[in-house]
């Protein structure tokens, strides 16, 4: 027996699988594939696959965010672990050595996948994006109503955002009921939104960081203001604004497309719309208005065996090509497309998070982040809120933390480049 009895035609646009070809000689295989979120959404590409090919088995197995990063650079460095492993380019260093090249020409993934360029090193890909993400403002529509609010009062600006956000919130005396606008939780985030004024995280030599700005002081001092001063929220209202938010205790944050699946999970019933996050000045479009990042294909553990291997890239020429499936995933971490066959999908244009984006070509990328800056950065903002520590002493303590961790790496950054045209000189 030498091919699959699918009967099937190629599947792909510039990059072709065949359905119909024989994996690992008939013969039984099992592979896991680790991930941390999203289990059924990446369970069907494998259910998909093993339609076409049943003597592979394919497990994924769902591990939670902190016990993956513990978990799955152990295994890999004993030259054990998964064949297949989901991957954050925020620690692209940590698993760039165990992972196998893509056995797929460079240029037929730059063909199909927006921002594939960015990830070629020596002629090989090891990972690319399968979709874009970035930030938004997210607003509880019927909080908005109550507050005599329509479409045509969106912000445009962070001045009329804090007004807003001031009809927004609701109090008995000084306890706050209702947030106008809640950032707890969020502070990695709302650290980059220095871009709008002009200010990149990293020095010109894109190899040392430049947070200690004052791009970052005003955004910092900002957010401070909107609880210190018009007082539309509070350090003290619930750790966390997306779960404030869900319960129906707060009228906007400022989060991530992934929002979108953890609202229908976890608070299916709530109302709410987006809006591009404003920017300073009216009619001027920014420097940028935020970073950007892409949601990471899987990666190849190198360490498996030959026959492991050899399936898993077969795989990987099925996942990169399934456009059925690429399109669920994409919908539910509601993302630009990378893969071009899907870009003016009308389902994935009019998800909410996406058509609020419109285009992402004013957002910067600045390659992959080592996860020291989410980190630092949320280091800073939880001393300057909690601990009274200045903000100047704060963030000037995170800038030497990132510092020092990128000594360690050869991290280079991608600043200044827009959308995911953007070379990335990993």
């Amino acid at each position: 027996m030498d091919k699959a009895p699918s009967g099937l035609p190629l599947q792909g646009e510039t990059l072709k699988y065949d359905p119909n070809k024989l994996v690992n000689d008939g013969k039984p295989i099992e592979l896991e594939w680790w991930l941390w979120d999203g289990q059924d959404k990446f369970q069907a590409f494998a259910d998909s696959y093993q339609k076409l090919h049943p003597n592979v088995t394919i497990k994924t197995v769902n591990q939670p965010w902190e016990a993956y990063w513990t978990k799955l650079p152990l295994q890999l460095q004993s030259g054990k672990g998964p064949a297949l492993f989901n991957i954050h380019n925020s620690y692209d260093a940590t698993l760039d050595p165990y992972l196998a090249p893509y056995d797929i020409e460079a240029k037929d993934l730059e063909a199909d996948y927006r921002g594939a360029a960015g990830h070629v090193v020596d002629g090989k890909v090891k990972y690319l994006d399968y979709g874009l993400m970035t930030g938004l403002i997210w607003y509880n529509k019927k909080m908005w109503a109550e507050a005599g609010l329509t479409e045509r009062d969106t912000p445009k600006t962070w001045d009329e955002f804090r007004e807003v956000a001031r009809k927004l919130t609701k109090r008995d005396g000084e306890t706050i009921k209702q947030a106008g606008f809640n950032f707890n939780g969020s502070y990695n985030s709302l650290g980059f939104l220095q871009y709008q004024r002009g200010y990149n995280v990293m020095a010109k030599d894109a190899k040392t960081p430049a947070l200690n700005n004052p791009g970052t002081l005003e955004n910092l001092q900002y957010f401070l203001d909107l609880y210190n001063v018009d007082k539309v929220g509070s350090k003290d209202f619930g750790p966390k604004a997306v779960d404030s938010f869900g319960q129906g205790q707060s009228a906007m944050i400022y989060e991530w497309g992934h929002l979108r699946g953890t609202l229908a999970t976890d608070y299916p019933g709530l109302d709410y719309g987006t809006f591009q996050t404003p920017t300073p000045e009216a009619g001027q479009t920014p420097y940028a208005f935020d970073r950007y990042n892409g949601e990471s294909t899987p990666g190849i553990n190198k360490g498996a065996s030959e026959d492991q291997r050899a399936v898993a890239q077969d795989f990987m020429k099925f996942f990169l090509t399934d456009k059925a499936d690429m399109k669920n995933l994409v919908l539910n971490y509601s993302l630009a497309p990378a893969y071009k066959p899907l870009e003016g999908d009308a389902e994935i244009s009019a998800n909410p998070v996406v058509k609020a984006l419109g285009s992402l070509d004013r957002y910067i990328w600045p390659g992959p982040m080592p996860a020291t800056f989410e980190t630092s950065i949320t280091k800073a903002w939880q001393d300057v809120i909690y601990n009274g520590v200045a903000p100047e002493t704060a963030i000037a303590e995170a800038q030497a933390t990132i510092a020092s961790d990128l000594a360690k790496t050869d991290f280079t950054s991608a600043e200044p480049s827009y959308a995911h045209y953007a070379p990335n000189p990993r």
